[in-house]
Parts: structure tokens; sequence; C-alpha cells
């Protein structure tokens, strides 16, 4: 069984595992309260509390264009398992049923937002995500080098004040805000969203990897290395992304040149333009 495949194996039920704690987040702790989750869910939920709808299938709606942007813009690999935890997050919403478990809001708050950011984290630490604000994010950070947790901050608030205009509910905001920072939290402990990283590849196949990566708003620095033990000399390409970008590029460095040794290391900081070069 090839690498490729054996990837598949796990990822597919982590996904799955990721969208099933998503719908219990929401039918079991949220929902029930009238409570708001961050992102294009949150704007989903308010809508199904003013109209009526089903906020499963408005999730899925509103989340449809986004996926499509992102294809163009975002490698395809993360909106590919994006479109995969959104629809199995939306049937897992038709499926389980709306109870409230916690009676106390703030508790629903907490538990909610804390189940749902165990679930959106483990997307994110494979290499997708739950759709929305995680994708909008991520395309506004290949623009520019804003921290991808402060664009979802003021998503979100946006979404609470529209909440606040309509319902005049100043005490559901304010759980909703608890519910969206305890999830916040809980990402941030499986996937940390805004840290840059240097991979160091050292490949025999520069020519392809540089046809399939420079296709990246990212630049590429090549040294030339030489081996202590074989003396033979290969290339290495120097690169910094965003850990949104890693699984992206271990992917495509893998599959031309699976013998490729890739080293990534933790980036402190980044001076100068962290985009690829125009010229």
């Amino acid at each position: 069984m090839n690498p490729h495949s054996i990837r598949y194996l796990y990822t597919v039920p982590i996904m799955t595992v990721g969208s099933l704690l998503i719908a219990l987040g929401f039918n079991l702790f949220l929902i029930p309260h009238q409570l708001l989750s961050g992102g294009v869910s949150g704007v989903s939920m308010m809508i199904g509390y003013i109209t009526g709808g089903n906020i499963g299938w408005l999730y899925f709606i509103l989340n449809l264009p986004i996926l499509l942007w992102g294809w163009f813009i975002i490698g395809r690999r993360f909106i590919l398992w994006s479109i995969y935890t959104v629809i199995v997050s939306t049937l897992f919403l038709q499926l389980i049923p709306i109870v409230k478990i916690a009676d106390d809001i703030m508790l629903g708050a907490v538990f909610g937002g804390v189940i749902t950011g165990f679930g959106s984290g483990l997307t994110l630490r494979y290499g997708g995500s739950s759709g929305g604000f995680d994708i909008i994010a991520s395309i506004v950070t290949r623009k520019r080098d804003l921290p991808v947790g402060m664009i979802i901050f003021i998503l979100n608030s946006l979404v609470i004040a529209i909440l606040v205009i309509f319902t005049q509910n100043w005490d559901s905001a304010l759980y909703s805000l608890l519910s969206i920072f305890s999830a916040g939290k809980i990402v941030d402990l499986i996937h940390v969203r805004h840290i840059k990283v240097t991979a160091f590849i050292i490949t025999t196949k520069t020519d392809e990897l540089l046809a399939k990566l420079l296709s990246h708003p990212r630049g590429i620095t090549i040294l030339k290395t030489r081996g202590a033990y074989s003396s033979e000399e290969r290339d290495m390409l120097m690169t910094v992304r965003t850990r949104y970008e890693l699984a992206e590029l271990s992917k495509i460095v893998t599959s031309i040149d699976s013998r490729a040794f890739i080293n990534i290391v933790e980036t402190v900081s980044v001076i100068g333009d962290f985009t690829k070069p125009k010229d």
C-alpha cells in the first residue's frame, strides 16, 4: 500500500470525527439555547433562528460559494477536505436530534464551544477546515500578511453585532462570544493558526518541484548542498509558509519526490516581503 493510501485511511476517519463533533456541539449545546458559533455556521444559526429555516442546510448552502472561491485560490487538497467536512457535518446535523443537554446557558456556551473547537481543530490539523471564515481568512493571508486569528475574530464580531441589531438580546450575544472564545482556544491548542514555518527540502528533482511550487504566492530559495557521507551534490529548496499551507506543501513534495528530505522548523518572525517576488 502506497503512502497516499495510508494517509487517506486515517484522514477520512479523523475528518469524519471532526464533523461529528461540530454537529454535536451545535445540536446538543448551542442551538437549544439559540447561541451562535463562529464563522458561517454562526450566520446559518442566526438566519435559522430568525426565519425558522433548517440550520444544517443553511450551513451547507452558505459554504458553497466560499468553497468555490477557495477552489481557485487555495490548494485543492485543502478545499476537497473542506468540502468533505462540510457535507458530512451537514448530514450529521440532520441525523442528530436537537436536544438541550445542559439547562444552564453558560454550560451550553462553554461546552458547545469546546466541542466544536475540538472538531474544527482536528479538521484543520489534518489539512482541511470546517469551511466558512477559515477559508476566507486563508485567502486573505495569501494576499496580505495578517494574523488569521485576527481576521476570524473581526468577521465573528460582525456576526455578533448583527445578532444584537436584529434581536436586541445582549445576553445571547455575550454568551455566543463566550462560545466563540472557547472554540478558538481549543482550536489553537490543536492547530496553531498563524505560525510561520520554514521548510528545507533536499531533493534531486528541483525542476519538477519548482514547476509546481512556484504557482504558489511564496518565494523559494535554492541552496547547493553536498552530503557529508556520500559527497553527492543536491539542491535544497528553502521556503517560508504558514501552517495552513504545510499539508499541501508536504503532499506536493512527496508526490513528486518520494525520497525528498523535508526539515520543517518554526519561524520566529519574517522581515521583508513574505509573498513571492513578482519578477
